[in-house]
């Protein structure tokens, strides 16, 4: 496959470019860029100019507000809000729980779901992992019973991401204990986080960060009518969501962007006659960071057109590996740039440390999650193994 675009596609990336450069807000971008909190208001900001403008949701159907584009203009469109550090559509619900409405749910649900979730008038979180079902995630206990018009659910879900910010959730659950295979006999329901019985309880992390947390539910009914599709197909429904989450979270935009930073703060430290640029083990880094981001790109392309038909990909889980590796190795290259000025942390004024190094090092860390969540790289591996290898 050939990188190079066409005239078309050349000016459908300037137009891209030129409205995310001048349309959302310098200030939300630019925080964003820095690695700083953008905070709800700044997502929700952000966003909603993205829907007004057809462009939170180009992948859903076009009846809900996505774009009849080619799988080549979807890639320009996610690289260049990438590029221009545009905090990226809130994944719970354009990547996940959207997706599975439009292509599972009823009328109803659409009508009513759809809309509010493109504009984040409806903000979602993920219920899905477990204390013991992480990973593993078919081992799930969470369970709902059907009681008359309702569902009666129990059970405890943890590291949901941004619950504290999040309206509704989305659960999986197991209706069929008795199911021959833990795949099955698990349903996929929208439970309101107003729900009675519903707790969220914040994770604290070792930083000192609120960013993940624990959801309780202790007797919670909620409407048969909130079950997407049919009960105990839930599994496929989350296969369904996890391809097209592995997808996106490649972050190619994410990852070319701290590599320029890299090498644009690398050609500002002297060494030897030159700069850091110059060195030859650090070009060779740089080369190589690059040529894999290219070849990345290329898969990236490959895996979504192939996947035009809505069905999940099992090629989903090499992009999600290695855009996690590569998100990783990109802020470790930034991180060594930055050298011992990383180790200082909002130092203040006192230290000479500039505030883009005393960034770098805790940046550097809490991207390790990223090859854990949406399945982790081992998991990731065994996916490819089994699926794509046949071994």
């Amino acid at each position: 496959m050939n990188l190079a675009l066409t005239d078309e596609e050349l000016a459908f990336r300037d137009e891209m470019r030129t409205f995310f450069t001048t349309q959302i807000p310098a200030e939300i971008r630019e925080r964003y860029a820095r690695g700083e909190e953008v905070g709800k208001e700044g997502f929700i900001a952000s966003q909603r100019i993205l829907n007004a403008n057809g462009l939170a949701t180009p992948h859903w159907p076009v009846e809900w507000g996505g774009r009849d584009w080619t799988p080549v203009q979807k890639h320009i469109w996610l690289d260049e809000l990438q590029l221009a550090s545009v905090p990226e559509p809130l994944a719970f619900n354009t990547s996940m729980v959207g997706p599975v409405i439009a292509a599972f749910g009823s009328q109803e649900q659409k009508e009513k779901f759809l809309p509010a979730t493109a504009n984040l008038d409806i903000w979602w979180c993920q219920g899905f992992s477990e204390p013991e079902a992480g990973s593993d995630l078919a081992s799930l206990k969470t369970r709902a019973v059907r009681d008359g018009d309702d569902y009666v659910i129990n059970g405890q879900k943890t590291w949901t991401t941004l619950a504290q910010h999040a309206d509704w959730i989305f659960v999986l659950a197991r209706t069929n204990p008795d199911a021959p295979k833990k795949q099955a006999g698990i349903s996929f329901i929208l439970v309101d986080l107003k729900t009675p019985g519903v707790t969220v309880r914040p994770i604290k992390l070792i930083d000192g960060g609120h960013e993940v947390n624990e959801v309780f539910f202790e007797d919670v009914r909620v409407p048969a009518e909130n079950l997407v599709g049919e009960e105990n197909q839930g599994w496929s429904y989350a296969k369904f969501l996890l391809g097209n989450e592995r997808a996106g979270v490649t972050r190619l935009g994410f990852s070319k962007v701290r590599l320029a930073q890299a090498k644009k703060r690398a050609a500002e430290i002297s060494v030897g006659e030159g700069t850091l640029l110059d060195d030859p083990l650090f070009a060779a880094r740089i080369a190589e960071l690059e040529n894999e981001i290219v070849a990345l790109e290329l898969t990236q392309l490959r895996v979504v057109a192939s996947s035009a038909d809505g069905k999940p990909n099992p090629a989903s889980s090499l992009l999600k590996l290695r855009g996690s590796e590569l998100q990783q190795a990109t802020l470790e290259l930034l991180t060594d740039v930055a050298g011992p000025d990383s180790l200082p942390f909002a130092a203040g004024d006192g230290i000479s440390s500039p505030l883009w190094a005393q960034r770098t090092a805790p940046t550097y860390l809490n991207y390790r999650k990223v090859s854990i969540y949406s399945g982790s790289s081992e998991v990731q591996r065994s996916i490819i193994a089994s699926s794509i290898l046949g071994l």
